[in-house]
């Protein structure tokens, strides 16, 4: 499993800078290439943020030193072109950003006008190896319901364009307005999942495949199914909190899918159906608002239950694989540490209750971002 972290690029102050370019070069002269996937300083859409990820782990704890470590590097190099990074997924300020000087997303930017300008955004994707595309669906498939759960943990972007949106993730909001952006129907195996591709392609809509922005996909780049529904989290460990989620639901799929062995497999009591896209959306909502602030829609009931009782759900439906990967206790420790302390966006709106304002807010998070730990009060 591996982790990418987008990253707003900040001045001292706390403000949004269009530095990236800066950053970049830096980072082509400074951060060592290996020949492993990952621990790159990359480009985004936006001058305004970098990205970068985690190499490969197996283990739940190197993967949180490598998230750490990935952040703490980032910033050094950041810091040369004197800005720093906020693990923030919408900066709380009024902001104009800047498209990278980079052909396709200047010819995007003129495909999708101002859905493209306005947006600045920044998500945490989780990668999880498959052994092939069809296992891959069958994961994709099968982790469709709790895509909202994840949402709801990671939750970090309560703020738009200088206002409190009313949403603990208005980043999920904003991503939305992308036509291929969102939970998905089930796609069956590889070959349903490549028609409808195709066919999205064949449209006309979408430049090319890079712009499959669904909650959950098969990675363009790397054998894995990558989970890209989570806003990047202020703290390093919600974000290998939900690597070991992804793992687990995908471990669990593997182990619940009918055996592709040559064999028929064994009778079995007929499968329920799966949740309608349409309800889908609107739990998706729902943890985009709400966050852990209020009530989810439960994937066992598909009806209203504490947001408590909606994670517990998900972890209970894990907890074989938690079990199995050695990674139950640190789960059960950091969802009961994130469901007491808050998510991102519980803890911005508490500074704003002290009395921040939003280049104090973006301050706050840098020192997040980079480590520094929750203070009571």
């Amino acid at each position: 499993m591996g982790v990418e972290e987008e990253y707003l690029l900040v001045t001292p102050e706390g403000v949004p800078a269009a530095q990236s370019p800066a950053v970049l070069g830096l980072a082509a002269r400074t951060v060592p290439s290996t020949s492993q996937p990952g621990g790159d300083v990359e480009k985004e859409f936006k001058s305004e943020q970098v990205e970068t990820s985690t190499h490969p782990c197996t283990d739940l704890t190197e993967l949180l030193e490598e998230i750490r470590a990935g952040r703490t590097r980032v910033d050094e190099v950041a810091q040369g072109a004197g800005v720093r990074i906020a693990a923030l997924g919408t900066a709380p300020q009024e902001v104009e950003p800047t498209v990278i000087p980079d052909r396709r997303a200047q010819a995007i930017r003129a495909a999708f006008g101002l859905t493209a300008r306005e947006q600045l955004t920044c998500g945490c994707h989780v990668h999880v190896s498959v052994e092939d595309d069809d296992e891959g669906v069958v994961i994709l498939d099968h982790l469709r319901p709790w895509t909202p759960v994840l949402l709801a943990l990671s939750a970090n972007s309560p703020s738009w364009q200088g206002v409190t949106s009313g949403y603990a993730s208005y980043r999920s909001q904003v991503w939305g307005r992308w036509p291929t952006a969102g939970p998905t129907a089930p796609f069956g195996d590889a070959a349903g999942y490549r028609a409808v591709i195709e066919s999205l392609l064949a449209s006309g809509t979408i430049l090319d495949d890079g712009m499959l922005y669904f909650d959950a996909r098969l990675s363009q780049r790397y054998p894995t199914v990558e989970v890209r529904v989570a806003d990047v989290c202020l703290d390093a460990a919600d974000a290998a909190l939900q690597a070991a989620l992804v793992r687990a639901l995908a471990d669990t799929a593997v182990a619940q899918a009918p055996s592709r062995a040559s064999s028929p497999p064994a009778p079995t009591a007929p499968a329920e159906p799966p949740v309608r896209t349409e309800l889908l959306r609107a739990a998706t909502w729902r943890a985009a608002r709400s966050g852990l602030g209020g009530d989810l829609v439960s994937p066992v009931t598909w009806r209203p239950a504490p947001a408590e009782q909606v994670v517990g759900e998900l972890v209970d439906h894990v907890r074989d694989a938690l079990v199995a990967n050695g990674d139950l206790e640190a789960v059960e420790r950091q969802t009961a540490t994130v469901l007491r302390r808050g998510n991102g966006a519980l803890e911005q709106m508490s500074w704003r209750a002290r009395g921040d304002d939003d280049e104090a807010v973006v301050r706050r998070a840098v020192d997040r971002t980079l480590g520094a730990p929750v203070v009571a009060g």
